[in-house]
């Protein structure tokens, strides 16, 4: 038995609307415009469950800045 594919099983378009009448658009147009300012980071599922939204990750990041801030280790000296 052959089966179907997920396209045609999940086809909820419109009879009246007419792709054809859809050509010339172009595929990430306003990309570079939305992600303007943006900084969009992938967190690794197990950090998700601590960190569920972005103000407990700021807040994390800031700790953690902070900490960095306030240690007096002292700084590398360049090879010669």
């Amino acid at each position: 038995m052959k089966k179907e594919s997920t396209a045609e099983l999940n086809d909820d378009l419109r009879r009246e609307y007419d792709l054809s009448q859809l050509k010339g658009g172009v595929r990430g147009k306003y990309y570079r415009r939305a992600s303007a300012g943006t900084n969009l980071v992938l967190i690794e599922p197990d950090l998700a469950i601590l960190f569920p939204n972005a103000e407990a990750v700021n807040r994390a990041l800031r700790v953690l800045a902070e900490a960095a801030k306030s240690t007096n280790a002292p700084k590398r000296r360049k090879a010669r």
